[in-house]
């Protein structure tokens, strides 16, 4: 069963750099047929989609947030980053990592999150 975990500084100061990286466990991020998604959940609000890169190396990003983000992936470590530049504090979230299926859209499998805190 794959699993996914988020590593990254829990605390950024406002219009620096966040990155996080998600590792994966237990399959592959070159299997044909899913995508690696970024999820964030500010406090007190519903989930917002940030963005993915699908197995072939492409990325795509929310229309939101796209000229702040950048997603990569190191196929040698099964890991996928996400970098969110000139952060404020209305980017504090708990951030999540997932997997999405490409025939449904749907998200099988996350990560348990892992909170950021932009200070002002």
């Amino acid at each position: 069963q794959v699993q996914l975990q988020e590593a990254g500084p829990g605390l950024v100061k406002s219009s620096q750099t966040l990155s996080l990286t998600c590792t994966v466990s237990g399959g592959s991020i070159k299997t044909n047929g899913y995508s690696w998604n970024w999820v964030r959940q500010p406090p007190g609000k519903g989930l917002e989609w940030i963005g993915y890169i699908t197995v072939s190396g492409s990325t795509y990003s929310s229309p939101s947030l796209k000229s702040r983000t950048s997603i990569s992936r190191d196929t040698s470590k099964n890991q996928f980053t996400l970098q969110l530049s000139s952060v404020t504090p209305e980017d504090t979230a708990v951030y999540f990592c997932a997997r999405g299926v490409e025939w449904s859209g749907g998200l099988d499998a996350w990560g348990q999150g892992t909170l950021v805190t932009v200070s002002s």
